[in-house]
């Protein structure tokens, strides 16, 4: 975590009000999506409960393979075979998506929901201009006509900080900088007021500079319509940035949820203080940054037990067998502050080591 985004985690501070009391707006229960391969069958998600609610950005966070994405793509129901959502429910204001049919579902999307997905130069059709694409959202889901499409797509552009939006409405994909395409699918994805927008790594591959401006942007527009964001990364510094909520995911499952305050003040499970003590924080000596042992297990035949025992350290620490025998529940330790771990949870024989309130 850079110290520009250590001080700036004041923001999610004064945002956290963001969500407070309001009716959820999506409800993923028991959310299960396998893909059927070869080898066996891949738990990519398995088993996941969120909530979000209005205005509220939830970060959801984790190493590269640990089911982010597919959660995503789930929420969208864009899951292409050899996947496929086994199990679960997606309430979108009480209404079940998975209970939809696919034209209802194409009305859903970008009225209701918008996704910004990752490598957005890739998302954007090559062969035809940036006006034309946006008009296209407008033309499938109003009844206006190309003049006024194609000016509410200029404003869109303005809106999103396009210098010279007027001839940049006539470029290309190509003719784009990495940072104005991103900038052109969040255009895409707000250019209805959808309730919901998901960003799948929405700063991947851009510098610094353009990351932090993306992020500022988001967060303006959030503040402006109130539009409620899944915000999808493995980088720490951006959830530190910009989420009011956080979950952090590994193997399928997730292992830990707080307020993004308390989960980098009090980080309760050992995968999530590894990730925490493997961020380089300017202004601190460290001799060295700490390192998660071992490799994140495969998804195909997987063992029981907690799925993070073989890389723990605290599970040899207290000598604790029942993490290769039995999957811990995800349960609440604080108001708000969840987390899936043996150290604090009892069961049959099993007296854990860390009480409430507790962390290392």
């Amino acid at each position: 975590m850079t110290a520009k985004t250590k001080t700036k985690r004041s923001k999610a501070q004064t945002s956290g009000s963001h969500g407070k009391g309001k009716a959820p707006l999506l409800e993923v229960q028991n959310l299960k999506t396998y893909f059927y391969t070869d080898d066996g069958v891949l738990t990519a998600v398995d088993g996941v409960d969120f909530q979000v609610a209005e205005g509220e950005v939830f970060g959801l966070v984790g190493e590269s393979g640990c089911g982010k994405s597919v959660t995503s793509l789930s929420i969208m129901r864009l899951v292409d075979p050899p996947g496929e959502i086994v199990d679960g429910r997606i309430l979108l204001q009480g209404e079940d998506l998975l209970a939809k049919k696919l034209a209802e579902m194409t009305r859903v999307r970008g009225r209701q929901i918008s996704m910004i997905f990752q490598q957005p130069k890739s998302s954007l059709n090559p062969v035809f201009t940036i006006a034309e694409q946006i008009i296209e959202v407008f033309k499938i889901h109003e009844n206006i006509s190309d003049e006024e499409a194609k000016a509410s797509a200029i404003e869109l552009l303005r809106r999103v900080g396009i210098p010279d939006p007027e001839r940049k409405a006539n470029a290309y994909p190509h003719e784009l900088s990495g940072g104005q395409a991103q900038r052109v699918m969040i255009a895409m994805a707000l250019a209805l007021r959808p309730k919901l927008l998901i960003a799948d790594e929405p700063t991947t591959a851009l510098d610094a500079t353009i990351q932090a401006q993306i992020l500022d942007l988001m967060q303006d527009l959030r503040d402006a319509t109130d539009t409620a964001v899944i915000l999808i990364t493995h980088d720490l510094g951006v959830i530190a940035e910009l989420a009011d909520r956080v979950a952090v995911m590994y193997a399928g499952k997730i292992v830990e949820e707080s307020d993004t305050i308390t989960l980098f003040d009090r980080p309760l499970h050992p995968y999530t203080q590894g990730l925490m003590g493997s961020i380089p924080v300017l202004g601190e000596a460290k001799e060295r940054l700490e390192v998660i042992p071992g490799n994140v297990p495969s998804l195909i035949n997987l063992k029981p037990g907690c799925r993070f025992a073989s890389r723990c350290a605290a599970r040899q620490e207290y000598g604790l067998e029942i993490c290769e025998r039995v999957e811990p529940d995800l349960i609440e330790m604080e108001a708000g502050h969840k987390v899936r771990c043996w150290l604090y949870q009892e069961y049959e024989g099993h007296t854990p080591p860390l009480r409430k309130g507790g962390g290392r």
